[in-house]
Formats: structure tokens, sequence, C-alpha cells
């Protein structure tokens, strides 16, 4: 089941957060990735101020994704799945939800890491396309994408 997330729910969304986000961590040898370093209260404080989608298993949070509408497009953050909860399209149907939720948007725009293969064939099967590439540093090129 996919709705929207509330405050109280910032704890549960970081621990899927940062579960989800230890591999690209590994792969990337970085273990202070972003997403890794947030606060309970950012996340909380994202929850008010942008629309958050959690994907649940009966009272668990297995999910989530961030959408902020900037003009009329939206940037996609946070796109996260529990790793034993991977494979079952969770992160398919949160994507959708968000394109849903944000009807107005004219275009999603989003960014992945270059080595994340994973994440990279969902988002061209979503119908997102490379617009940019965008190197961070040796280990790292961020791949810019938009769905419009």
């Amino acid at each position: 089941m996919i709705a929207r997330a509330v405050a109280r729910d910032a704890g549960e969304i970081l621990t899927v957060q940062r579960a989800a986000y230890v591999t690209e961590a590994q792969l990337y040898g970085d273990p202070f990735i972003p997403p890794l370093v947030e606060s309970v209260e950012q996340v909380r404080k994202v929850i008010e101020s942008a629309v958050v989608l959690k994907a649940t298993d009966g009272e668990r949070i297995v999910g989530a994704v961030r959408g902020q509408l900037a003009g009329t497009t939206c940037r996609v953050g946070r796109l996260v799945v529990a790793p034993d909860a991977q494979g079952r399209g969770i992160g398919t149907a949160l994507l959708e939800a968000l394109h849903e939720q944000v009807a107005e948007a004219t275009a999603f725009d989003l960014f992945t890491g270059h080595l994340s293969d994973g994440n990279l064939r969902l988002y061209r099967r979503m119908g997102y396309k490379e617009t940019h590439r965008e190197r961070m540093d040796d280990h790292l090129t961020l791949v810019h994408m938009r769905r419009g």
C-alpha cells in the first residue's frame, strides 16, 4: 500500500533509507553520502514541506520517495526500498504514485550515481532520459535524468 507519509513516519523512513543506501555507499566507497548522514529531524521537515510517499507491508514501511515541486518540475529524491523487499515492484509503484500525486508537474527530474545499474534501469523503464552527467570526484559521477 502506498500513502502520504506523516511526521511520525520520519524515523522508520530514515531506517529504511539508511538500509537501502548502504550498498550505494559501498559501491562508491563513501560512508558519508547525504542519505546516510541525514537526521530524523531533517526527514521530518521534508515530510512537512514536500510530497513524501511511503510503501507499507502491513504495519512496516518498506519504501519511500520524495518529490519537491519547483515551478512545473518535480525534483524526485530518495527513492528507497528496504533491501529485503527489493525486486517486488515497490520502487516502480512508488514512482508511479509520485507521478500521479504531483500531476501538475510537466517534468520530473532526478539523479543517481553512474555505477547504480539497477537504478538506471528502473528510471529508463519509467520513461526517464539522461540529460547530463556531473563528475563529483574520482569515484562518483551523477547521472541526471528527466521524464518530461
